[in-house]
């Protein structure tokens, strides 16, 4: 059955979250707020390993990196189109608009939740690759792995910032969906080299949310998702430096 790699996924984001708030309920505060420093902590290394298996290759003995230039380029031309568009701003009003129809003004942290469990479920190659492998072949194996880990991120989450994490099934299913069934008119798109490009932005983004788990929102990371696209796109343009 095509696409049941995304309900898996879904599902598992739903669960984790509920359980998340039934331990988290339990908690002091002061527990809450070590959680969510431990989410952000494992957050940037989750970002940091990635990048880094992307980035660092050995040629002749030595370690070297590569793709500098189509992460500066990416981020640059993302983050303008980003901004262009404000996707930050209405994100937050989606998050805003989620937490009145659940009737949860008085959660603070609803919409902060929302938007930081989203980004670090929906960021990524695994829901790329795990969608194309769906649609196309009915194999929803490395969804099932992702529900794993999304499930996992989610119920630390949502222990520490309440119900707003569980609401990021919705932009899972929403965007896994839509890849699964657009997955045999996509699958040109996304050769070895453009994963690897989506992959290493990708983790950078996940970076970027541990970031504001720590410290606060220091950085509009939806405002920077056009990376993605444009990493993807450089992976078509035959330029030495690029690489």
């Amino acid at each position: 059955m095509h696409g049941l790699g995304t309900i898996i996924n879904a599902a598992a984001i739903i669960l984790g979250g509920f359980v998340g708030m039934f331990f988290g309920k339990k908690l002091p505060d002061r527990f809450r707020q070590i959680l969510i420093t431990a989410c952000g902590v494992s957050t940037l290394f989750l970002g940091i390993g990635g990048a880094m298996e992307k980035m660092l290759k050995i040629y002749d003995g030595e370690l070297s990196a590569s793709g500098t230039m189509m992460i500066i380029g990416s981020f640059v031309l993302g983050a303008a189109l980003g901004e262009l568009l404000d996707i930050d701003r209405h994100t937050e009003q989606f998050g805003a608009w989620l937490k009145k129809k659940t009737k949860s003004e008085k959660d603070n942290s609803f919409a902060d939740g929302f938007v930081n469990a989203s980004l670090t479920v929906c960021v990524g190659a695994m829901a790329i690759v795990g969608s194309i492998q769906d649609g196309i072949y009915g194999d929803y194996s490395t969804l099932t792995a992702k529900a794993v880990l999304d499930f996992t991120i989610v119920l630390v989450m949502a222990a520490s910032m309440g119900k707003g994490c569980i609401f990021s099934a919705l932009p899972v299913a929403v965007f896994q969906g839509i890849v699964t069934a657009l997955a045999r008119l996509a699958q040109p798109l996304f050769t070895e080299q453009a994963l690897n490009n989506l992959s290493l932005t990708g983790s950078i983004l996940i970076f970027c949310v541990g970031v504001n788990l720590i410290w606060g929102k220091k950085i509009k990371v939806a405002n920077l998702l056009p990376t993605i696209i444009f990493a993807v796109l450089f992976a078509f343009i035959d330029l030495p430096f690029l690489s």
